[in-house]
């Protein structure tokens, strides 16, 4: 799979991602759905903490991507929607230094929402992934 970042401005490369991605030479890709800071038995976890949030939901995304033989590398599309923007940007090290260690900046959109499916979840994280 080969990657070319398309960023008109470079504003956002400094907050960890690209405008926009051009992927070629793939022959698969994987829709992950949104995963948030449940347990691998369905409990939600964490309640109140967004930073142990994000990162099992970071955990929980690894782990969809693994199952399908990827990694965070293969991530070229993040969503994410979060109850609170304003906690979460205090928080967004957990989410964007995994990324970089992945050396990987997709492209994303966060979104403030009233609130997700599973009651106390503050984050869920979306994504698109190509091999």
């Amino acid at each position: 799979m080969e990657r070319d970042a398309v960023n008109p401005v470079s504003w956002s490369v400094g907050m960890g991602f690209n405008q926009g991605e051009v992927v070629s030479g793939h022959s698969r890709t994987l829709y992950i759905s949104g995963q948030t800071a449940m347990s691998k038995d369905g409990r939600p976890e964490h309640d109140g903490d967004m930073a142990a949030q994000l990162a099992l939901s970071v955990d929980n995304v690894e782990a969809v991507l693994a199952e399908a033989d990827m990694s965070l590398a293969n991530l070229v599309r993040l969503n994410v929607y979060t109850t609170d923007v304003d906690l979460l940007f205090q928080h967004y090290g957990v989410l964007a230094g995994r990324l970089g260690a992945a050396g990987v900046a997709p492209t994303t959109t966060m979104l403030g929402v009233t609130r997700l499916a599973v009651h106390g979840q503050m984050v869920e994280l979306e994504g698109t992934a190509v091999a």
